[in-house]
């Protein structure tokens, strides 16, 4: 992601407490405020800025407040066999649902090899890669999906059916870093023209498009059309076949029902949060894959193949100009590495957002320099 030149950098940990403490003064428990927080601090780490502290106050804050998501997070179990489970969330905090259901996966896994878990009536679980290095760093490989409020047309359509849909996989290594590949099953996502938005600059041509099939490249003006409906995310590969856009489709529908049908929940047009013209809550539905890898083969071998495999492709031969070749997981980790001393980058649409929900709710202990 590129930066803002007027960004202002603020510390991991003063950026976590601080989106701590915001999360706490609206109610939320410490231990879950702190799970929160964790969750937005990771994108912000590994440069996923369209799903850290930018999120902060329009999808967290703002619906607290409205009454369409709850501070409380209320996790019930529904069904329940020795390798899956299926949850209902209550509309309460989407990263504590989701940590709580991985971390159910996980402990499956631990016994049987396999878990599983489900969940319907959830939230904005925040980055989903953070859901799925909890497994890698079990020594798993983690899965995770969600469906999202509609934003995406079907192959030769242009109305806004499907979420973004991401389909995460995190894998160990013995390299210093996991594989980790946390991408939207379209071509772009909400939170990125959000940060598009905020940053006052031109979207690439083929991210969306009007009901005429038309290029849209005017990022506020999306953010207004993709609600109203008057515009529609393409899926990963783009508009048409030509470029092979029926395989995100594809992809972004598998999520679609693995996240609403095994758990019996909300999907395509049910999740617009919006009901005869009222806010109501999301119904987002997710699910959790934890494979204990010790259930097939030694972990040591597991991690030097998988690595391995990871170095011959970045040693492979290059197209004349390029650089480098990344694997996924890798300009993460490097972001990470170049962030470690600096801190978030924060532009100044978020810098005001900060400041606001500071004031209102009297954390005058944080100052941040702008």
């Amino acid at each position: 992601m590129e930066i803002d030149k007027d960004a202002v950098w603020v510390k991991f940990a003063v950026m976590q407490k601080f989106m701590s403490d915001v999360f706490r003064g609206l109610g939320v428990p410490p231990a879950d405020a702190a799970v929160c927080a964790e969750v937005l601090i990771t994108a912000d780490k590994l440069g996923f800025d369209s799903h850290g502290v930018s999120r902060l106050k329009p999808i967290y804050y703002d619906r607290i407040k409205q009454g369409i998501q709850f501070a409380r997070t209320k996790f019930k179990i529904l069904r329940q066999t020795p390798t899956t489970a299926v949850i209902d969330g209550g509309h309460g905090m989407g990263q504590v649902i989701a940590r709580r259901a991985m971390e159910l996966a996980i402990k499956k896994a631990k016994r049987y090899g396999l878990g599983m878990t489900v969940v319907r009536n959830s939230t904005h679980y925040g980055m989903a890669g953070a859901h799925a290095l909890l497994a890698s760093r079990a020594g798993m490989i983690g899965v995770t999906g969600t469906n999202a409020r509609p934003s995406v047309a079907p192959t030769f359509g242009v109305e806004n059916m499907l979420g973004t849909n991401p389909l995460t996989f995190a894998i160990p290594t013995d390299e210093k870093f996991p594989f980790l590949l946390d991408c939207a099953t379209s071509t772009t996502q909400r939170g990125k023209i959000e940060v598009y938005a905020k940053l006052g600059r031109k979207m690439p041509e083929g991210w969306v498009i009007d009901r005429n099939g038309r290029s849209k490249t005017d990022p506020s003006e999306v953010l207004v059309d993709l609600t109203s409906g008057a515009a529609a995310l393409t899926p990963l590969g783009g508009a048409g076949e030509d470029m092979a856009g029926y395989k995100g489709y594809g992809y972004c529908t598998v999520v679609e029902i693995l996240s609403a049908a095994l758990q019996q929940g909300a999907f395509l047009n049910m999740l617009t949060g919006s009901e005869n013209g009222k806010k109501v809550p999301y119904r987002l539905g997710h699910f959790f894959l934890a494979i204990d890898i010790k259930a097939f083969t030694r972990l040591a071998s597991f991690k030097k193949t998988a690595g391995t495999i990871l170095r011959q492709l970045r040693s492979s031969r290059k197209m004349p100009g390029a650089r480098r070749i990344y694997t996924a997981g890798e300009k993460e980790y490097l972001t990470w590495l170049a962030r470690e001393k600096r801190g978030v980058p924060v532009n100044r649409e978020t810098q005001r957002e900060m400041i606001a929900m500071r004031d209102e709710l009297g954390l005058t202990q944080y100052k941040f320099g702008f």
